[in-house]
């Protein structure tokens, strides 16, 4: 079963490796994928094992947006671009997705 993660809001939080990164409300960094299309995603099966998709939560900013993925799960985009959180994070604040395979980003703010 792939891991979902559900947030109330996204927000920028400090972390020691960046000034600032966009994170959920409990601290947990949120990343994008350079691979993506534009607002479509690319990340399915392995992938998204490892990057499960950022879903289900109010935002209230013109950046913030959904896409529609390909198994009908309705994905938050910021600024147009998917989101989503790496699991190899187990801890607010954490970052050790940023740089993954030179295609994985924080989102600095």
């Amino acid at each position: 079963m792939f891991k979902k993660f559900m947030l109330a809001a996204l927000t920028a939080f400090s972390v020691q490796a960046h000034a600032a990164v966009l994170a959920d409300s409990a601290g947990h960094t949120v990343y994008v994928f350079d691979k993506d299309q534009g607002s479509t995603s690319v990340c399915y099966d392995a992938c998204e094992r490892a990057w499960p998709v950022v879903t289900n939560m109010g935002f209230d900013s013109e950046h913030f947006g959904t896409s529609t993925r390909k198994d009908g799960v309705v994905q938050i985009t910021f600024d147009g671009r998917p989101l989503y959180y790496y699991v190899g994070d187990e801890n607010p604040g954490e970052t050790n997705g940023d740089g993954i395979g030179g295609v994985w980003h924080v989102i600095n703010q």
